[in-house]
């Protein structure tokens, strides 16, 4: 029977699997804009919550409707813009926001649950993080994945045949 290969071995070969770099930088530029973005929902929360007097709920649902509107233009001009064509549209939009109510859902019971538990300035803090897993794989997996009309395709004066 043959020895199993040292663990550097198999470190080096599945390495490349996990590492994809298209990916890594995507994620970050997402983290990146995620990071104004989640100042943005900070502070419009705090203001509605503490200030204004809204409850959890509909403070929070009013401050991830104006950050995810940031996000979609700040993502679609930044982080997605060979996919998007640096385009905002409101179909795009729609698709995007829809997307990001899993992250919505996330973000709203993290707060609301956690908030029981610690200050809910720290309960928004956990929330905004739960919400970021959600809301980049639902963006990168659904709106903004590359179409197959981004692939160069032979013109329609070309026939097949003339090859």
């Amino acid at each position: 029977m043959d020895a199993p290969p040292p663990p550097e071995s198999f470190i080096r070969r599945l390495l490349p699997a996990w590492v994809d770099r298209p990916l890594i930088v995507k994620a970050v530029s997402f983290a990146l804009i995620g990071c104004v973005n989640a100042t943005v929902d900070f502070v419009v929360f705090s203001l509605l919550h503490l200030y204004a007097g809204l409850p959890i709920i509909p403070a929070n649902l009013i401050s991830w409707c104006v950050a995810v509107t940031n996000s979609y233009v700040l993502n679609s001009m930044i982080t997605f813009a060979a996919e998007s064509g640096r385009r905002l549209t409101l179909k795009a939009y729609v698709t995007f926001a829809a997307t990001q109510a899993g992250g919505l859902i996330a973000n709203t019971v993290t707060v609301f649950v956690a908030s029981y538990f610690v200050h809910v300035l720290i309960a928004k803090v956990l929330a905004i993080g739960a919400s970021f897993v959600v809301d980049f794989t639902l963006s990168h997996l659904i709106v903004f994945r590359r179409r197959e009309e981004t692939i160069a395709r032979p013109s329609s004066e070309e026939s097949p045949g003339a090859r």
